[in-house]
């Protein structure tokens, strides 16, 4: 018989998992059996809540963690409470991340400082923390939600095209240094992606031009893309599957476009 749950019981572990791309990408894994450390900035209730929800839903181990990614120390504690509940991490997916937009000259330090934190540095972390068991268990999955401005530059936004440009390096170094022991690295690149943030800007566009949601979204995609379409946050998900499938297991140092052709112009 076909083994149609092939990585039913590995642990994984998905930052910024309590909407958009994260949660998505949760209830993917989740069909397919695999347990989850959950991770977000919900409050301890809210996250026992939704704890609850994929281990009744999936009939899987569920743990929850709101660490803050800027603190090393936060992200180790995270680490070593996921294993403890859930056992060693199999799937990593970075995909937390934060954004601020303005012109370099007058971008707040602060404001760098949490981005690079936060869509950069806690990479490098939960990776650090992470590859000792995945090498020790000769088989690891790492997938860092990076973004087309990975790939390139866009105004008003020098924190967060450097956070995403240096994962996709460290993607590439990770990928190289663990390429014969069965741990692929991989760095998803999406160009627009239908999450709630997303919605409000593509609100506040339409209220500021007087023009519908439909007009004010297909403007804001196409003077970018070609594709006149947003993805669905599950398409990600679904791309993350396959990326820990067997089938996958020569795709690794990759950073993938899901650009709508953003990066073929």
């Amino acid at each position: 018989m076909v083994n149609t749950q092939p990585l039913a019981g590995k642990v994984a572990l998905i930052t910024g998992s309590t909407s958009g791309i994260g949660l998505a990408t949760a209830h993917v894994l989740a069909e397919q059996g695999i347990n989850l450390a959950l991770h977000g900035l919900l409050n301890d209730s809210d996250g026992e809540v939704l704890t609850k929800q994929f281990s009744d839903k999936y009939d899987i181990n569920v743990y929850f963690s709101n660490a803050d990614l800027r603190d090393a120390k936060a992200i180790e504690l995270l680490i070593n409470d996921a294993t403890s509940a859930l056992g060693n991490i199999d799937i990593l997916i970075n995909n937390a991340g934060i954004q601020h937009t303005e012109r370099a000259e007058k971008f707040p330090v602060e404001k760098w400082s949490d981005i690079i934190a936060i869509n950069l540095s806690a990479a490098f972390h939960t990776i650090q923390q992470s590859l000792p068991a995945m090498q020790k268990n000769n088989w690891g999955r790492i997938i860092n939600i990076a973004s087309v401005h990975g790939l390139v530059g866009s105004v008003n936004k020098s924190a967060y095209c450097a956070a995403k440009h240096g994962i996709v390096g460290l993607t590439k170094v990770v990928a190289l240094e663990n390429a014969e022991q069965n741990i692929t690295v991989n760095a998803i690149c999406p160009g627009w992606v239908d999450t709630p943030l997303i919605k409000q800007q593509i609100v506040d566009i339409a209220e500021r031009e007087a023009l519908s949601f439909e007009q004010a979204q297909y403007n804001l995609v196409t003077a970018k893309q070609p594709l006149p379409e947003m993805m669905k946050p599950q398409q990600i998900g679904e791309f993350i599957l396959f990326l820990c499938s067997d089938s996958a297991r020569a795709i690794t140092g990759s950073s993938l476009p899901m650009d709508g052709a953003w990066t073929a112009q």
